[in-house]
């Protein structure tokens, strides 16, 4: 299973965990099983269905364009990063 980090915006969904264990080949798959174990999830990543713009998500250290639809290994590290607005 993925290791997902959990961004702390989203940790009150998983009752506070920084990181969870999900099943899941593809990015979709994961947030598909994240919402499926953790109610209101997909409405913090997902704009109908897609990510929301401001949403990224990097697997096993790098920043994938593919989004929902790039792939994820058995034992990948993927995290979900939010843009940082300001001026």
């Amino acid at each position: 299973m993925a290791t997902v980090f959990i961004p702390s915006m989203m940790r009150e969904l998983t009752g506070g965990r920084d990181t969870i264990e999900i099943p899941g080949s593809t990015v979709r798959r994961i947030v598909r099983a994240m919402e499926e174990a953790y109610p209101g999830t997909s409405g913090w990543l997902l704009d109908g269905d897609r990510l929301k713009p401001n949403i990224s998500v990097a697997i096993d250290g790098n920043v994938d364009p593919l989004g929902l639809l790039a792939e994820v290994g058995e034992d990948s590290e993927v995290h979900f990063l939010a843009a940082i607005a300001g001026g």
